[in-house]
C-alpha cells in the first residue's frame, strides 16, 4: 500500500483536513465520495461505475458475488499461485502442494487452509496460468456454465509472474465468447505498473476490476468497479453492496489526494526508469557473480528469482525457484542495511517515492551481497 512512501504529508493532511471538516462516517452519499469516485473512473479504463469498501478480501468477495448475480451462474475460474482474499468462495489453490492438486492440465481445488468448506469445491474450476490450452479446452467443455474468470493481471502474489504474450486477451476472447465476466484482481497491480492499472499496461480491458492498497496511498480502503452494464445491478437496487464503513470520510479524501498525487506528469515513467535500473543492475551483478537469476517484472514491481530456468505459473516458481539462495540473499542485504520481504515468493516493488540515491545504494548492497553468497557456493 506504500506506493508513495510512508505517512504521505499530503495524503495524510488531506485526511486530516476531511476529518476536522467534515466527520469519519455518514451513510449517506457526500461530495467528496463523489469526487474521489470520479477520479477513479478517470484513471481505470475498465472501471465506468466503481464503490468503495474496506479491503481487498471485501472487494474481491463482492466482486465474485456480482458475477454470479449478473450472469445467474455459479462456476468461478481461478488459477493456482493467485491469492484473492480470504474469502471461502476464492480461499483456494494459492501455494498449493502440486501432488496434492493433480494433473497440472486439470488441478483438483485444494483449500488454502482450515475451515473452508470442501462443499464449495464444486462451485470453481482452477487451473494453471499461462496455459492457453487448458483454458481453451476448459470454456470449450463448460463455458456457458463459467460466471466469472478472476486473475491477476500480472501474478504478484507468486513473486513475479508477467502474461505470456496474448494470454491476457485470450482470456478476454474467451469470456466474452462463453458470456462469462472478466475479473482482474490489481489489489497489487492497480496503480503500481501505471495510473491505469495493469489493464492500462497490458492493454486488456476487464468488465470488474478489484482495487485496494496503492489506492488509498496507505490508508484502509478498496474498491469494486466496471462497466456500466455490470455495475448497474447495485445502482438499480439488485443487488445490496453494504457497509457501515463504505466510503466513508477517511478512505474517500485518502483516494482523492492519492489520485491527484498519481496524476502527476512523469511520474511513473520517472519511478519505471529507476526500477528497471534497479532491476538491470540486480541481474548484471547476480550475471558477474555466475550466480543464475531471472529478474521477472516491469520496474516498479518485480521479483528476482534465483532460478535459471523461466517461471510462468506455481508449479514452476515452486519447482525451480530457490528458497534457500533467496533467504541468504535476504539476510546479506539486511546486514547491509537494506530491508525487503524475506519471502522468495513475494515481491521487489519501487516505490513514487524512491530516488536515484535509494538504488545506489541497493546495488551497492547488492553487490557485496551476492558475491559473499557466490564465494560460498
Amino acid at each position: 500500500p506504500m506506493i508513495l512512501g510512508h505517512r504521505n504529508p499530503i495524503v495524510t493532511e488531506a485526511v486530516v483536513n476531511a476529518i476536522r471538516d467534515l466527520g469519519t462516517c455518514f451513510g449517506l452519499p457526500y461530495e467528496l465520495e463523489i469526487e474521489a469516485a470520479q477520479k477513479v473512473v478517470d484513471a481505470v479504463p475498465g472501471i465506468e461505475m466503481v464503490r468503495f469498501t474496506n479491503s481487498g478480501s471485501e472487494a474481491v468477495g463482492s466482486a465474485i458475488r456480482i458475477s454470479r448475480a449478473v450472469t445467474k451462474r455459479r462456476l468461478i475460474v481461478r488459477f493456482e499461485g493467485h491469492y484473492h482474499g480470504w474469502q471461502d468462495t476464492v480461499y483456494w489453490s494459492n501455494h498449493v502442494d502440486p501432488v496434492a492438486a493433480g494433473d497440472p492440465s486439470k488441478p483438483r481445488p485444494i483449500p488454502s487452509g482450515p475451515g473452508v468448506p470442501i462443499e464449495l469445491e464444486d462451485t470453481l474450476i482452477v487451473l494453471s496460468w499461462n496455459d492457453p490450452e487448458s483454458f481453451i479446452k476448459v470454456m470449450a467443455e463448460r463455458g456457458h456454465e463459467v460466471a466469472a474468470v478472476i486473475t491477476e493481471p500480472a501474478v504478484l502474489n507468486t513473486g513475479c509472474i508477467m502474461p505470456l504474450p496474448g494470454y491476457l486477451e485470450l482470456l478476454r476472447s474467451e469470456t466474452k465468447k462463453y458470456g462469462a465476466l472478466l475479473i482482474f484482481d490489481e489489489v497489487i497491480t492497480g496503480f503500481r505498473f501505471s495510473r491505469g492499472g495493469a489493464q492500462e499496461w497490458f492493454g486488456v480491458t476487464p468488465d470488474l476490476t478489484t482495487l485496494a492498497k496503492g489506492l488509498g496511498g496507505g490508508f484502509p480502503v478498496a474498491a469494486i468497479g466496471g462497466s456500466k452494464e455490470v455495475m448497474s445491478i447495485i445502482a438499480e437496487g439488485r443487488y445490496s453492496h453494504s457497509g457501515t464503513y463504505n466510503a466513508n470520510v477517511i478512505q474517500c479524501a485518502a483516494v482523492s489526494a492519492t489520485m491527484d498525487i498519481l496524476a502527476t506528469p512523469g511520474i511513473y515513467e520517472r519511478q519505471r526508469t529507476l526500477g528497471f535500473r534497479l532491476a538491470d543492475g540486480l541481474s548484471k551483478i547476480a550475471n558477474e557473480v555466475g550466480i543464475p537469476v531471472i529478474v521477472e517484472g516491469i520496474g516498479t514491481a518485480f521479483q528476482m528469482w534465483f532460478s535459471d530456468k523461466p517461471i510462468h505459473n506455481w508449479r514452476e516458481a515452486d519447482k525451480y525457484a530457490s528458497e534457500e539462495m533467496f533467504t541468504r540473499w535476504y539476510r546479506e542485504m539486511l546486514q547491509r542495511g537494506v530491508l525487503f520481504h524475506p519471502n522468495h515468493l513475494e515481491n521487489l516493488f519501487v516505490s513514487l517515492v524512491h530516488t536515484d540515491e535509494d538504488i545506489d545504494k541497493t546495488l551497492e548492497a547488492a553487490q557485496g551481497a551476492l558475491s559473499a553468497i557466490a564465494k560460498n557456493l
